[in-house]
């Protein structure tokens, strides 16, 4: 039996992309379901691009209601990753997947996360400290923004001169790179 991935998106996709390139012909896990809450993600074409279903949610139905819950549960989802979302995961869905959401963070945690520290802020702030290295990190989600176990860091070195586009750049290959396999060896981890 295949384990089952849904990945949660705000934006364009590029690493929800990796993974469904990544276990598109994997024996052993698939992606099932895509889910944002931006109807004009581009992740939402990447999906569509893949055949893979996406949904759509807003802010009452993802904290007020337990549609979403209800969905992953009926999909049989193993594992809920976390690309480029963001939004606090409610109550309600970390109860229901209990160490089975985890997300990236485009630095090395501890430093450089909490609310407001996503993308291009997160690189800023590495820069604006004139940080000798910056990474990323792959963690269990909990209730706090990017407070959560970590199983994953991989570092980069920052060189005088590299701009903020340099910086994202040398990040996003690390993303690319290290996320899929994160996600697979997790996956073989998990109990069936």
């Amino acid at each position: 039996m295949k384990k089952r991935i849904a990945i949660f998106a705000s934006g364009s996709g590029s690493n929800a992309q990796k993974l469904m390139e990544h276990f598109k012909r994997n024996a052993d896990a698939e992606v099932v379901i895509i889910l944002t809450n931006n109807p004009q993600a581009y992740v939402l074409q990447r999906a569509d691009n893949f055949e893979i279903p996406s949904h759509i949610f807003t802010r009452h139905e993802f904290f007020q209601t337990d549609d979403v819950v209800r969905l992953l549960k009926n999909l049989q989802v193993d594992l809920i990753v976390l690309a480029g979302f963001l939004w606090l995961v409610p109550q309600s869905l970390l109860k229901a997947f209990p160490n089975k959401i985890i997300n990236l963070h485009p630095a090395l945690l501890p430093k450089y996360g909490g609310k407001g520290m996503y993308g291009d802020n997160v690189h800023r702030a590495v820069l604006e400290n004139k940080e000798e290295e910056s990474g990323i990190t792959i963690h269990f989600v909990n209730e706090n923004f990017d407070e959560g176990e970590i199983i994953h860091q991989s570092k980069f070195k920052i060189e005088p001169g590299d701009t903020l586009e340099i910086v994202k750049f040398k990040g996003q290959q690390l993303e690319h790179n290290h996320f899929p396999k994160v996600v697979e060896a997790l996956l073989k981890k998990m109990k069936s």
